[in-house]
């Protein structure tokens, strides 16, 4: 065999859906650049208040609360906006280019010596009320590319995309803050969304229609859920899990950092652990998805992602013995929270029909969301109360009660793709 073909055999193969599908390329494309730019972003915004302004830890709170409410404020509103109005994507191309434009004021008042915490504030709520809308339409505009046999397939690429990003990005981020400064750095998230919407601007398909009978109609999207059991237990597990993730990640760094002595340098590595489970979840989600049932795979995923963490209140001993077991959590975890991803939302896709999709989502998105911020307290509250290592129990032990919302319900025993509800 000659050279060369001996390196294209050794070539990884293309997704097919990303070598024979130029919609989903353009639309993949666009959503990987911006995922990059995100995580640029997100250590950049709080480096901008921390470096730039000197912020408190109370004002460090207010930031990220104001890029956290308009999940509660805006999901159920803007659901019923995309669905009644339509065209998604060009909803989503304007959502890009106006966070674009907030991003690159902070870049633009640092120069002009114009700099302050009310301007980071209003940034920060003004890109996440854009990014709810954002994300709203994203779900119908993934059905109208996607075709319904490979929706796994095609959530299993962003997924694994999106982990990808959690590696290259933070380091990318560290690096340009070091060298350009963090409001300079903001520019690169602001570029990114102009990728984004370029991208999207390529993608040629043909949308759900909207039905005047269906306008208006603001709680369709809880109804939906609560009158489905499929749906009804992926949001109670989902928001369960959520709930004491969050409270198990208000106090992780600190137990690890004081009470197991792990070095800054070496929790980066840990952390990082969880991204490459996640590379590695997506690529054999769906695989696993084939020999389980679609439901199974979302129920195996829900127990590695929280199980693992029991790990962390276990670990004790000498240093590399610590490490190996955060190492292992964090890998077994970012593995499991990969299949419970990609399941999950190719269940939702196929069985919320198009036109309700945008609706659907954003009430999602209100529960899913907004028990974040009440699990980040509780956590919080019950470390100074109880202590870290029995709160770190409680999480734990209360994320993987989730599963217990999904068991009795059809998930189970689904092992296709569900077709669409009437």
């Amino acid at each position: 065999m000659s050279a060369p073909a001996l390196m294209a055999t050794r070539r990884p193969p293309v997704p097919v859906l990303l070598r024979e599908n130029p919609q989903f390329r353009r639309f993949w494309s666009g959503q990987a650049i911006s995922m990059l730019g995100d995580q640029v972003s997100l250590i950049a915004l709080p480096l901008v208040g921390v470096l730039a302004l000197d912020a408190s830890p109370a004002q460090m709170g207010y930031l990220m609360a104001a890029g956290l409410l308009p999940n509660l404020l805006f999901s159920l509103h803007a659901g019923a906006l995309v669905d009644r109005v339509g065209r998604r994507r060009k909803i989503m191309m304007l959502a890009d280019y106006g966070r674009a434009a907030l991003l690159a004021s902070i870049p633009a008042a640092y120069l002009l010596e114009l700099l302050s915490l009310p301007l980071l504030y209003v940034v920060a709520f003004g890109t996440g009320t854009l990014s709810v809308l954002f994300q709203v339409a994203y779900s119908t505009l993934f059905i109208s590319v996607v075709p319904r046999s490979q929706y796994v397939q095609g959530n299993s690429i962003l997924q694994g995309t999106r982990s990808l990003s959690f590696v290259a990005g933070p380091g990318l981020g560290g690096v340009l803050v070091q060298i350009l400064t963090a409001p300079i750095t903001m520019l690169v998230d602001a570029l990114s969304f102009l990728a984004s919407a370029a991208f999207l601007g390529r993608v040629r398909v043909v949308e759900p229609a909207v039905e005047a009978s269906d306008r208006g109609h603001l709680a369709a999207g809880i109804r939906f859920i609560f009158a489905s059991p499929i749906m009804r237990g992926l949001l109670l597990c989902s928001a369960t899990i959520n709930f004491f993730n969050f409270m198990f990640w208000a106090l992780f760094v600190l137990y690890a950092t004081r009470e197991l002595h792990v070095t800054p340098g070496l929790l980066g590595a840990i952390l990082g652990a969880a991204s490459f489970g996640g590379v590695l979840g997506s690529i054999l989600t769906g695989r696993i998805g084939r020999g389980l049932g679609i439901g199974p795979a979302y129920l195996v995923g829900c127990l590695l992602f929280t199980a693992p963490l029991i790990l962390v209140p276990l670990a004790g001993g000498p240093t590399p013995q610590v490490a190996a077991m955060l190492f292992l959590a964090e890998c077994v975890s970012g593995f499991g929270v990969m299949l419970l991803d990609i399941s999950g939302m190719s269940i939702k896709a196929s069985l919320v029909p198009g036109r309700m999709q945008a609706r659907v989502a954003g009430a999602h998105m209100v529960v899913n969301y907004g028990v974040r911020p009440l699990g980040s307290l509780a956590g919080g509250a019950l470390g100074a109360t109880i202590g870290l290592q029995p709160t770190l129990w409680i999480a734990s032990v209360g994320a993987m009660a989730g599963l217990l919302w999904s068991v009795p319900s059809p998930l189970r025993t689904l092992r296709e793709l569900p077709e669409a509800a009437e």
